[in-house]
């Protein structure tokens, strides 16, 4: 059993979602940054899709009741553990009565914490994911709250002292998109402002989606579109041109059109933007396509 002894400005547990579930209303949530929870996961031998804890802009502090077996990835942080440093994306032992804290990352935005076997918070939809825009899963961690560990291992421990692995940048970001659905609904130019421009992720942003400030994306048509599905990545521009990035709790559809999608390999760049910081995005040829984060609209999502 772990006990939250401080959560911090945002801790939440997360798995890899609810997929398949659109149709239902249900988005798919999960972790905001993928690859660095399924990272988390892989360096104490769980399967991908074991939870772990995503806490945002650090803070969190927790007490151990049992040995387990931890990693830390994603957004650096100093890592205490009973006042002593432990090293970012590499496994160590906890002991019971240990007191583990994370403190504020130098760069990025979101921190993973993995436990050895999961954490083992009861399942809703098949995810124990924690998705605050439709209010599914477990509530954000609260002080004294306490966590079961579970039994998601995919085998021995991993012989892995460390994990070389970049950490996310502190400076401008560069986006991969490709262009569309509705990019026909805006005027000529409005591609060329989103991939020369640079805008500034703004405070008002959270797990639903990056809200960017910079120069307008100007439409070319008037009214608004039927709603219609919406995925991880969508850049949906409302009518003050400033462009919006969904992220892992989007809603599951929109009546905004969506100029472009940012290929799912970068979508850990935009889960990592923290306020203040500066995103370029850049045009990538249509053969792509089928790297994005599927396209809007489409039935299956």
């Amino acid at each position: 059993m772990i006990e939250v002894v401080r959560p911090g400005p945002l801790t939440t547990v997360q798995d890899l979602g609810r997929p398949g579930l659109a149709a239902l209303g249900v988005g798919r949530s999960g972790a905001a940054d993928r690859r660095s929870a399924a990272l988390a996961n892989r360096l104490v031998g769980n399967f991908d899709g074991a939870a772990v804890l995503e806490t945002t802009f650090g803070g969190l502090v927790l007490r151990f009741r049992q040995v387990a077996r931890v990693a830390v990835t994603g957004a650096p942080c100093p890592i205490r553990r009973n006042g002593r440093g432990e090293a970012m994306n590499a496994p160590f032992t906890v002991w019971p009565g240990t007191e583990l804290a994370l403190g504020t990352p130098s760069t990025g935005l979101r921190t993973y914490l993995a436990v050895r076997g999961g954490i083992g918070v009861e399942k809703i939809l098949e995810s124990r994911s924690t998705d605050l825009l439709a209010g599914l899963g477990p509530s954000p961690l609260r002080e004294g709250d306490v966590l079961p560990v579970g039994h998601d291992m995919c085998g021995p421990l991993p012989a892995v002292e460390v994990a070389p692995v970049p950490d996310p940048a502190g400076f401008g970001l560069i986006v991969r998109v490709v262009s569309g659905p509705r990019d026909d609904w805006f005027g000529p130019e409005a591609l060329r402002i989103l991939s020369t421009a640079t805008y500034e992720v703004t405070s008002e942003s959270n797990r639903v989606g990056a809200r960017l400030a910079g120069p307008p994306l100007p439409r070319s048509r008037g009214g608004e579109l039927l709603s219609e599905g919406m995925v991880p990545g969508a850049i949906q521009v409302p009518p003050s041109g400033q462009p919006l990035v969904f992220l892992a709790d989007h809603p599951v559809t929109g009546g905004y059109p969506v100029i472009g999608v940012v290929l799912t390999d970068d979508l850990p760049v935009m889960a990592q933007a923290r306020p203040g910081q500066s995103v370029s995005f850049r045009l990538v040829p249509g053969s792509l396509r089928r790297h994005a984060a599927n396209v809007p609209g489409a039935a299956a999502v």
